[in-house]
């Protein structure tokens, strides 16, 4: 199992590197080309949710992308250090901030609707976004 793993600060323009870099590793991960554009759109959503979450909440830690070879998938992983869930299902750090709200589950939508196996995971600690795709091994040679 290989991993790459980027961090970088709550910008926006640190977007596209993550999402250049998650494309150029899934495709030696062995990701089918036909889907690197759905890898590369999945990540940028996921980098700039996690962005304007830490924006958002002030938070200066790094965003951090894991990129995780597998013998027979690749994943990418986008965590954050938001607080996303107080007792009573309210955010612990926006209580009642619609706008917010909304532009997070509309995120979350779209990576749904991008990639077919997601996990989100979040918590008082920060969230997390795991996204998997097949992939196909190299051909073997013939002698």
């Amino acid at each position: 199992m290989a991993t790459v793993e980027l961090r970088f600060s709550a910008l926006p323009e640190h977007v596209r590197t993550a999402r250049l870099v998650a494309a150029a590793v899934a495709r030696r991960a062995g990701v089918d080309e036909a889907v690197l554009d759905e890898v590369r759109l999945a990540v940028g959503e996921a980098c700039s949710r996690a962005v304007g979450l830490h924006r958002n909440g002030g938070i200066t830690a790094p965003v951090k992308v894991s990129l995780i070879e597998d013998e027979k998938q690749f994943s990418i992983e986008v965590g954050d250090e938001a607080p996303h869930a107080a007792p009573g299902g309210l955010s612990a750090t926006a209580a009642g901030d619609d706008v917010e709200t909304e532009e997070d589950e509309m995120g979350l939508a779209v990576i749904s609707g991008l990639v077919d196996d997601v996990e989100v995971k979040a918590g008082q600690d920060g969230g997390l976004i795991r996204m998997t795709w097949p992939t196909t091994p190299p051909p073997v040679p013939v002698p």
